[in-house]
């Protein structure tokens, strides 16, 4: 069995920390604010509380995804230490980057014919990226090869569920993700929306809610409804916040109350400066396995 690595990138919103236990390298999609060009390095160069009180302030961040250079880049040392590589993009849904991922893998094959690179569309984002990603490094450890890994992905990505809600409309209505009339129609009215990731990996709102209470009652209402084995889950639950922990706290706390078979206790993230660039401050994302996700 050949050795191999597995990678991915910054968007998978896990902390620092976390890349450097479980020996996980990533690749930097990039964005731009106020006129100067930062890595998405999970809050290096700039801590997540500057990155979101400056959007609160009024700044319009923009973002790069990694290019084909720069995944060749990566790539090679990892093919150079004579590995394979397993490497999951941020979803297709979102982001261009798996193709790019796909024209190095391409490239680096010729340059090293007896080597081997998979790339694995997540179909997620933010720390459901990251749970799938989790999920295939303790696959690894249980010995499963390069091979077998890849198709245990591919079979359960769309098990994974990610749940959004928002109390800031503001960088969702500049994105086009909500329309401006329902935007502002929503903000006067104190409406969040519930919003998921679908099986085709993009995000898609699926209902309104008055209020933070409601739509966090609903939240945990859908993993109720769509985790694996119901309130009998026993596996991993992540989340992600942008600058608004307590909200996700609330969250985490309905959780672990409602399903006492819980893997651990819920992991809280922070939304990463990319992921961040387009929710803005006042997301709360949650993650768990359920069933096939639907269009």
């Amino acid at each position: 069995m050949s050795e191999y690595k597995i990678t991915c990138c910054s968007t998978a919103d896990m902390p620092a920390s976390y890349f450097e236990e479980r020996d996980l390298p990533y690749v930097c999609f990039q964005y731009r604010m106020d006129g100067v060009e930062y890595p998405d390095d999970l809050g290096k160069t700039m801590p997540f509380a500057e990155f979101y009180d400056r959007i609160s302030k009024g700044a319009e961040p923009t973002t790069a995804q990694v290019n084909a250079q720069q995944y060749m880049d990566f790539f090679e040392p990892i093919l150079k230490e004579g590995k394979d590589i397993l490497h999951f993009t941020l979803s297709g849904g979102i982001s261009g980057s798996v193709n790019s991922a796909n024209i190095a893998k391409t490239q680096m094959e010729e340059k090293y014919p007896e080597r081997k690179i998979i790339v694995i569309d997540s179909l997620a984002a933010s720390s459901g990226f990251g749970m799938l990603v989790d999920a295939a490094l303790d696959k690894q450890e249980e010995g499963l090869s390069l091979e077998e890994n890849a198709a245990w992905a591919e079979e359960n990505k769309n098990k994974l569920h990610h749940w959004f809600f928002s109390t800031d409309l503001t960088s969702f209505i500049r994105g086009g993700r909500i329309s401006k009339v329902s935007g502002l129609v929503g903000q006067a009215l104190n409406i969040c929306p519930l919003m998921n990731v679908n099986s085709e990996g993009k995000l898609i709102p699926r209902n309104k809610y008055r209020g933070k209470k409601q739509v966090i009652r609903e939240m945990v209402k859908r993993m109720e409804q769509h985790a694996q084995g119901g309130l009998s889950y026993n596996g991993k639950c992540f989340m992600s916040c942008s600058a608004c922990e307590e909200d996700a706290r609330k969250v985490a706390d309905m959780i672990e109350e409602k399903f006492p078979n819980l893997n651990g206790k819920v992991r809280i993230n922070s939304i990463g400066t990319v992921i961040g660039a387009h929710t803005g401050p006042g997301t709360v994302a949650l993650f768990f396995w359920g069933d096939e996700r639907e269009i």
